[in-house]
């Protein structure tokens, strides 16, 4: 977390949850304002540090985990817990009529019904389903929506229906990071997981992690 710079060389941090605090993009103003807002998407993760301290700070945080009892709860004064997950596709409506309680959205369908049209950071650990998310939030232009995206990422398979060669793969990573790059989003934290194993596309890699975490801030946020 720095105010100084976007200098993507930076010592990395301790741990990979980062935010910009610069105050050229506004997210300490919307702290200090308790305006701030921040989704985090994971997959049955026990560490909840990065939420509890953002929730302390003063922002409004959502954490969408399909393994929580109640549809919603509140665990703190700014910390809400949601029994949903994230996906790239809304369930087909043949299967929510047999199962009312579908707990599987896409962002922009949840941004709607909670009516929140703007995320300060959206943090997400998916678990290797990270990259057709990412190519919804793109294809749908939730990304506009965004003020920060904290994205873990997975390079040791393709991701879940991601098909083709290595190269065919790696051209459609490719296209979503540089597509985001496009959108007015600019890289300002790195951080490799050397404790993941240096696997990429199932093959050993000296130096190399399996995991990534990345950050970006949307030089475009008003």
């Amino acid at each position: 977390m720095s105010t100084d710079s976007l200098a993507t060389d930076a010592s990395p941090a301790k741990k990979p949850w980062s935010v910009c605090l610069d105050d050229r993009f506004g997210l300490a103003h919307q702290i200090r304002n308790k305006q701030c807002r921040l989704y985090s998407l994971g997959l049955g993760s026990d560490d909840t540090q990065f939420e509890v301290s953002l929730a302390n700070s003063g922002c409004e945080v959502h954490r969408f985990d399909p393994s929580v009892k109640s549809a919603h709860l509140l665990k703190s004064r700014r910390l809400w817990y949601h029994r949903l997950s994230i996906d790239w596709r809304d369930p087909h409506p043949a299967v929510v009529a047999q199962n009312p309680h579908s707990n599987t959205r896409k962002l922009g369908t949840i941004l709607n019904e909670f009516g929140h049209h703007k995320i300060d950071v959206l943090k997400a650990d998916l678990e290797s389903a990270e990259w057709k998310v990412l190519e919804n939030l793109i294809l749908e232009d939730v990304l506009q929506q965004i003020g920060q995206l904290t994205f873990a990422i997975h390079l040791h398979w393709p991701g879940f229906e991601v098909s083709g060669g290595d190269s065919s793969v790696v051209r459609f990573w490719y296209s979503l990071l540089k597509e985001v790059e496009l959108k007015g989003f600019r890289l300002f934290h790195s951080y490799k997981d050397l404790s993941k194993p240096q696997l990429f596309l199932k093959k050993d890699i000296f130096n190399a992690s399996s995991c990534y975490t990345l950050s970006w801030v949307n030089t475009r946020w008003t």
